[in-house]
């Protein structure tokens, strides 16, 4: 497989714009480990090799746990996530499958406890975020370094 296109160069402005999405959630008071393993966590769903093998690349670099990382895509089968953490990965999942699961309220309802409304929001910026990054790495065929 080869990169269809390089959409950095084909529009700055479009990745400008997208990079201001990053912006905003580096300035969130999001936890960078949970930020991360959301990224990464959506890029798994959807299937963006280029993004998964980022986004584990930087977890690994900010001190993120092996063991958690090769047990994210079964977190529901283990010990080592937070409240939390759960409550943002099954958001995630929700609003990553949203087509399938249209963000049910069992999950609102779980996730609302653990974050203020401004990090909800920005919890859900983040996921947004990088479901666009997804579609433009798998839609281009961005390929892994």
């Amino acid at each position: 497989m080869s990169e269809r296109l390089d959409f950095y160069k084909a529009s700055p402005d479009a990745i400008k714009a997208m990079i201001g999405l990053e912006q905003r959630i580096g300035k969130s008071g999001l936890e960078k480990s949970l930020i991360e393993l959301v990224r990464l966590r959506a890029s798994q769903i959807n299937g963006c090799a280029y993004c998964v093998d980022m986004h584990a690349s930087d977890a690994r670099k900010a001190g993120e746990n092996e063991r958690r990382l090769s047990t994210l895509s079964v977190w529901r089968e283990t010990p080592f996530f937070t409240d939390r953490e759960r409550a943002a990965l099954e958001w995630t999942e929700a609003v990553t499958l949203i087509s399938q699961s249209h963000a049910p309220d069992t999950v609102w309802e779980a996730v609302q406890p653990h974050f203020s409304p401004e990090e909800l929001t920005d919890l859900t910026l983040l996921i947004v975020a990088i479901n666009g990054w997804n579609r433009f790495a798998i839609a281009f065929r961005k390929l892994p370094a």
